[in-house]
């Protein structure tokens, strides 16, 4: 059994000090650029005199500080990579002791309509949301919500054998979460894809070969023009030429060159994802199949991303000055950078959105591995075909800290259902909310917060929180309907686990009790399985009418004037409620 903490600080160590390394060595570079700085200033003040001297020792010295600069930039960038792994085991080792709240809180995603995601604190301040997700591009965040949300209980064990296998690669994971966290996305991806696939190509195929038989010509005009042979006119003539033939495409090339300035630095950060991707060995199927998603083409897709960001690197130096006079008048370089560029888009712009795909489904699946390596006392669900739909032993609450989590046993078959009692703050909300974590957290093939877990895959819908709404003129009590007919109306077309809280909160205790009870008996006529929370205890009557229903509840004992709870599932009845009791003891009443 790996100790996911003990990894955490070994790891935390060992980065810190390649960051240090890299420090020192950024330092030692900064002084021999300014020392080669100094030297070149120097040397060609003193052979100013000598031009054709001082023009040698001018490019000498440029070419050692451009060896230095490129040299710094590459430590830069590794230093910049290990800053991330120090940060991503620093942030692990803070949630491992309980600090999450500074998180991502999702809620963006929380939907009123939606089955379950404002039920069960999926999303919010302290939810599971913001407890799992590491996450580095929007797209992967969007990813793995939409993992919580899509209730699907289709290829559960697939999903399985994907987390497990990213949760034994602890190394992997970091290394790909270091790069893809160096990504800088001024525009989203869905714009990138939007925009490569409507680019309008402007540029005729002549610029294939125009722009090499152009710089040929500059070289021979460049060569004649040193020894003498044509009058040095002539080469700013040919000059004035390429900058015209260029101008009469500039408005173009401004505009592609400004749309490739917002993506360059995200196809050169993709290309170094897909390359993880591709040289990974991977042996689960939903894993293999999304590396292969990458691996149709003749060459890789990190190897055409590559050359992309090339590309794009290449018609960036056109912001130079003087790159983007001598270049295009002599040598036609927007004209041969703009090219290549709408070559590589008409080539690979329709693949685009697949390759980034496959970025974000392993950014957000990574949380997911992530959450499998930090919590190896929880069990994968192993998933029947038949039996209970649920069979959990030592079933828990996964935020809850392991010194106060009190877990149940729970058995509950198929068209079953469960009424649940229990005083105020006995465990009963928790318990639903543990229940359907259970559910959520299976069915996207994580491991749940149990000893042991027999799951028969199931769809989940809740009703646990209701508003009113003043905007659409909707009272509690119609808003609580709403949402019932919502369940109603679901069930029809298949099978879902029901969750409810004290459903029909919105009328008197008669009323309520009348309806309740009309409400559970139609939803066990509708073979449906699920579990109730509620205080009116008339309704554990059904139990006895009604051979699919089953009561439990959770106790409250007033020991020597204060209130004790063990938060432990029951079978039965409540007997304690502790409303008057409370309001007593708090000088209420």
């Amino acid at each position: 059994m790996n100790n996911p903490l003990a990894y955490y600080q070994e790891h935390l160590e060992k980065y810190q000090k390649e960051e240090q390394k890299r420090n020192k060595r950024i330092m030692l570079l900064s002084t021999l650029r300014l020392f080669v700085f100094l030297i070149a200033v120097f040397g060609i003040y003193m052979l100013i005199d000598y031009w054709r001297f001082a023009t040698l020792f001018a490019i000498i010295s440029v070419v050692i500080f451009t060896y230095l600069l490129s040299i710094y930039t590459t430590i830069k960038k590794e230093r910049d990579f290990y800053q991330k792994l120090v940060s991503i085991n620093e942030e692990e080792i803070k949630i491992l002791e309980g600090n999450f709240l500074h998180g991502n809180k999702g809620l963006e995603y929380q939907e009123t309509n939606h089955y379950y995601s404002l039920d069960i604190d999926l999303f919010g301040h302290g939810s599971f949301f913001q407890y799992l997700n590491r996450t580095t591009i929007s797209e992967g965040t969007n990813k793995l919500a939409s993992a919580l949300k899509v209730n699907d209980i289709s290829n559960v064990e697939l999903r399985q054998n994907a987390i497990k296998e990213l949760s034994l690669k602890p190394k992997w994971r970091q290394y790909y979460s270091a790069t893809s966290s160096l990504v800088s996305l001024e525009t989203s991806a869905q714009k990138i894809i939007s925009w490569l696939l409507e680019h309008k190509l402007f540029l005729p195929k002549i610029m294939r070969w125009l722009p090499l038989g152009y710089s040929l010509i500059s070289f021979v005009l460049i060569g004649l023009t040193i020894f003498d042979k044509i009058d040095n006119s002539l080469i700013g003539y040919w000059l004035l030429l390429g900058l015209v033939i260029t101008g009469i495409y500039l408005k173009r090339i401004n505009s592609l060159s400004s749309n490739c300035d917002k993506v360059k630095e995200t196809f050169r950060q993709y290309a170094l994802l897909l390359k993880q991707i591709e040289n990974e060995t991977f042996v689960s199927e939903i894993l293999l199949n999304r590396q292969n998603q990458i691996k149709l083409n003749a060459k890789k897709a990190s190897v055409i991303f590559n050359e992309f960001s090339e590309a794009l690197d290449a018609l960036d130096n056109r912001n130079n000055l003087i790159s983007a006079i001598f270049g295009n008048g002599l040598f036609l370089s927007d004209l041969k950078n703009s090219y290549h560029v709408e070559q590589w888009i008409s080539q690979h712009a329709n693949k685009v959105a697949d390759w980034f795909e496959v970025v974000s489904f392993f950014d957000a699946y990574n949380s997911l591995g992530n959450f499998a390596f930090n919590h190896v006392e929880y069990v994968f669900p192993e998933i029947t075909k038949s039996g209970p739909i649920i069979n959990a032993k030592g079933l828990g609450h996964p935020l809850l800290k392991p010194a106060k989590r009190i877990t149940s046993d729970l058995i509950i078959d198929k068209e079953q259902f469960f009424i649940v009692t229990g005083a105020n703050m006995a465990g009963k909300s928790t318990f639903l909310r543990t229940v359907s974590l259970h559910i959520v957290m299976a069915n996207v093939g994580l491991p749940v917060c149990a000893n042991s877990s027999q799951y028969f895959p199931v769809k989940l819908i809740t009703s646990m929180r209701t508003n009113d709404s003043l905007t659409d003129e909707s009272s509690y009590f119609f808003s609580e309907l709403k949402r019932l007919k919502y369940i109603v109306d679901a069930i029809k077309k298949e099978s879902y686990f029901i969750v409810l809280d004290e459903i029909l909160k919105g009328t008197n205790s008669t009323d309520k009790a009348i309806g309740s009870k009309k409400f559970v008996e139609k939803l066990v006529a509708s073979k449906a399985t699920g579990i109730i929370a509620t205080h009116d205890l008339s309704l554990c009557k059904i139990e006895q009418e009604l051979n699919q229903v089953k009561n439990y509840y959770f106790d409250a004992e007033i020991i020597n004037e204060e209130l004790h709870f063990d938060y432990t599932l029951k079978q039965g009845v409540c007997k304690n409620m502790n409303a008057s009791f409370l309001l007593k003891k708090m000088d209420i009443v």
